[in-house]
Formats: structure tokens, sequence, C-alpha cells
């Protein structure tokens, strides 16, 4: 159940920052005010799995997964443009969020 919260936030997160992208200068309304719903949605979510991680494990993960998806969204669905540094990048973060589960199970 609490990986479910942290997936939830993180899949919410994702969406807004989409929105976030599509709201075009708050200029689409729709998408701007999905933003501020998916958000809030995302920050209830993690709210919620703080009461089952330590603060400084999940955030890493939520905001780790959170931009190495929309890294990956951007260069796949909005033509932003693909690079070897960005996947290095994005496999570091990987990385690192790999890492900081392995070590919750070893401090556990």
């Amino acid at each position: 159940m609490r990986w479910f919260l942290v997936a939830f936030a993180i899949f919410f997160e994702v969406a807004g920052t989409i929105c976030m992208k599509l709201s075009n200068g708050f200029t689409n309304v729709c998408a701007s005010v999905l933003v501020f719903v998916f958000w809030a949605i995302s920050f209830s979510m993690f709210i919620l799995a703080l009461r089952h991680f330590d603060l400084s494990f999940i955030y890493a993960v939520w905001a780790g997964v959170g931009i190495s998806l929309i890294a990956v969204i951007g260069m796949v669905f909005l033509g932003e443009h693909i690079s070897i540094l960005k996947i290095v990048a994005i496999i570091i973060i990987a990385t690192g969020v790999i890492l900081l589960n392995i070590s919750e199970g070893i401090a556990s």
C-alpha cells in the first residue's frame, strides 16, 4: 500500500508537470487548472506516504523518478532534444534511486 501512495504521487506529479507545458503560459485554461489539481493530488499522496518512509529517502525517490519520467516523456512525446548526456543523466538519477532503495532496505 505504501508504494502505491508513492506511485500515485509520482504519476500525478508527472501529469501536473506535463500540464504545465500544455498550459502554454496559462493561456490554456483547462491545462492550467489541471496543473493545480494534479499537483494537489500528488502532494496529498506524498504526505500520506511520509507516514511510512523517511523524508530524505522518499523525497529523493519521488523527485528522481519524476524527473526521469519527465525527461523521457519530453524527448519521446514533446520533441525535446535527445542527447547522450541526457540519457547518461537519467541513468545516473535512476542509479541513485536504486541505491537509496538498497540503503533503505539495509537500514531497516
